[in-house]
């Protein structure tokens, strides 16, 4: 996939056109489209009127032609913990930062940094480091993965560092964040389980259910507590049954989830994920990449928190020790994720935007600025060519890869 990048150059201060292409608007793919960008904003979705000329430019525009491209918002992955050889639970600014561009290159110009379990005094070090870059207008939010998760579901996380999820201790994490925290992901059925999802609730955190070996009932018990969340949903959870349906049948009906998916063809069959689109619809659904420092990289060794991972093939897992051969999150990168959703599971490209930037900006609370191509909200926006490869980024109104003529 052939990248043009800028050297952060910003976009012309004066008013930008976009013409020519398709545009994914809330209110569906529309043909022709023109959409202009002033500064950092979306300044409208037409440059038609009485100040425009018959090319539908007004004066001082600079046009530029994508006939031919779809544009779609800027990705928006609420669950990331790496990429570019980098880790967010590295506690350093620059290698933080260098996970943050990674992404931002392949379309995910919102993100929430995601740790990995840790004793609960490296994870405070680790929020106090990323709620800068939070601060910073850098990244969107935290969310920590562990340490409250099930040992008989800790896929990647190591079992001597998991314990049980004690309101105190969840919320001195949340605190370390100085109001950056986003989501927390544990296991409800341990002690402690359902009294720490009324706090995350309580506090504007984001509960989310997962690495969990809770039943049915518990699901739904902590459904009602105030969890809004299925972490990578159908991943590190008891499997879908006839007689004991699990968390999956909780999570997946109840109308206040929203569904973490992660479409590598590896996590999940193509039939899982159609199951869920049927069962939840597009609106319920968050496609996420889970990605570790082998995102936008190669095959090789690299860090996750404490622990090795070995990268083959692109897919990650542990190297050592009691999870070895476990999944390891992923290599992905979202434009992947886009293609993949179009080309090979067959969703529209109304369901793909809602996935992958509507309903995780809905959920994190930032849909007021991205997420959709609205006038008002930040110049957030992908440029893909006719084979849904990307071949353009802007994040608030700077091109971060210049579409081709740019």
């Amino acid at each position: 996939m052939a990248q043009q990048q800028s050297a952060g150059r910003p976009s012309d201060p004066r008013r930008t056109l976009l013409t020519g292409a398709r545009i994914a608007r809330p209110s569906g793919v529309v043909e022709n489209g023109r959409l202009a960008v002033e500064g950092t904003r979306i300044a409208d979705l037409r440059s038609r009127g009485a100040d425009t000329g018959a090319d539908g430019r007004r004066r001082g525009e600079r046009a530029i032609d994508l006939t031919g491209h779809l544009i779609v918002p800027g990705f928006v992955d609420m669950h990331v913990h790496g990429g570019g050889g980098g880790s967010f639970s590295s506690a350093d600014p620059e290698e933080c930062l260098t996970v943050a561009a990674t992404h931002r290159r392949h379309g995910t110009t919102s993100m929430v940094a995601s740790t990995v379990t840790g004793d609960l005094d490296s994870l405070a070090r680790q929020a106090a480091v990323l709620a800068e870059l939070v601060q910073q207008g850098e990244l969107a939010g935290i969310h920590f993965e562990g340490p409250f998760i099930s040992a008989h579901r800790c896929g990647a996380h190591q079992p001597e560092l998991l314990r049980d999820p004690d309101p105190a201790d969840v919320r001195k994490l949340i605190d370390a964040t100085h109001g950056t925290a986003r989501m927390l992901t544990l296991a409800p059925e341990l002690p402690g389980g359902m009294e720490s999802v009324r706090l995350l609730a309580d506090a504007g955190v984001v509960a989310a259910i997962g690495h969990t070996d809770a039943g049915y009932d518990t699901t739904r018990e902590a459904i009602d507590a105030g969890a809004t969340v299925a972490t990578h949903l159908f991943n590190a959870m008891p499997p879908l049954g006839h007689r004991t349906p699990g968390p999956i049948a909780a999570l997946l009906e109840d109308e206040r989830i929203t569904v973490e998916l992660i479409n590598d063809g590896t996590h999940l069959h193509p039939a899982i994920l159609q199951m869920a689109f049927r069962d939840t619809g597009a609106d319920r659904v968050a496609f996420i990449t889970d990605a570790m420092g082998a995102a936008g990289m190669t095959d090789g060794m690299y860090p996750l928190g404490p622990m090795r991972v070995e990268v083959k093939d692109g897919v990650a897992r542990i190297s050592e020790g009691p999870t070895a051969g476990s999944i390891a999150g992923s290599t992905l990168t979202l434009d992947r994720v886009f293609k993949r959703a179009v080309t090979v599971d067959h969703l529209t490209v109304e369901q793909t935007v809602a996935a992958l930037s509507a309903n995780p900006a809905r959920l994190l609370g930032i849909d007021d600025r991205t997420g959709s191509l609205e006038s008002g909200k930040d110049a957030d926006l992908v440029v893909l060519d006719a084979a849904y490869d990307l071949v353009g980024v802007m994040r608030r109104g700077e091109w971060l890869v210049r579409p081709p003529g740019v």
